[in-house]
């Protein structure tokens, strides 16, 4: 259901998305999909909610083949992120539709961003070369959510070269 809901945000737009549509895409009747979220709003916040979840899981899989280096939260993240950037994964629309639906649903993502800072923060051998990593790499991913690229592939490849050899120091 979830990723029904997902993919219909990424081809209908945000603001389009509805549970009728959702209900068909995931071959529910309507009914079957009120059952689990028995209101639009209900499912954009599992929307967000899984989100969160599934990057934390994609993280903790990279910290626990890492090893124990001092950097590893700021590295792994560096390098999900690059993965997520190489496979051209779309941005999670399913954010876009929960801002829509009410600003309130991103309140689990502020959260998770802050928690997420604060560990890159606290694994860094420098807490501010930490947050400028995070920072930039939080500044690309919001210009691939609104689709407002601005960064040729050499310059950002030049960029992670750059937040690698930060967090390297």
């Amino acid at each position: 259901m979830l990723q029904a809901a997902e993919e219909l945000a990424v081809e209908v737009g945000p603001a389009s998305l509805s549970l009728d549509a959702v209900a068909a895409r995931a071959g529910l009747s309507k009914g079957g999909l009120l059952y689990h979220f028995p209101t639009k709003a209900r499912l954009l916040e599992a929307l967000v909610e899984d989100f969160v979840c599934r990057f934390e899981e994609e993280l903790a899989t990279r910290l626990s083949s890492a090893g124990c280096g001092r950097d590893n939260t700021a590295t792994a993240y560096l390098e999900l992120f690059v993965e997520e950037h190489k496979v051209k994964r779309p941005p999670p629309a399913g954010l876009l539709a929960a801002m829509a639906e009410n600003p309130d649903f991103l309140r689990p993502v502020r959260r998770h961003q802050r928690s997420l800072m604060d560990r890159v923060k606290a694994c860094t051998s420098d807490p501010v070369d930490g947050l400028i990593a995070f920072l930039a790499l939080q500044g690309i991913k919001s210009q691939e959510l609104l689709s407002i690229q601005t960064l040729n592939p050499q310059e950002f490849d030049a960029v992670i070269e750059r937040l690698r050899s930060i967090l390297a120091r």
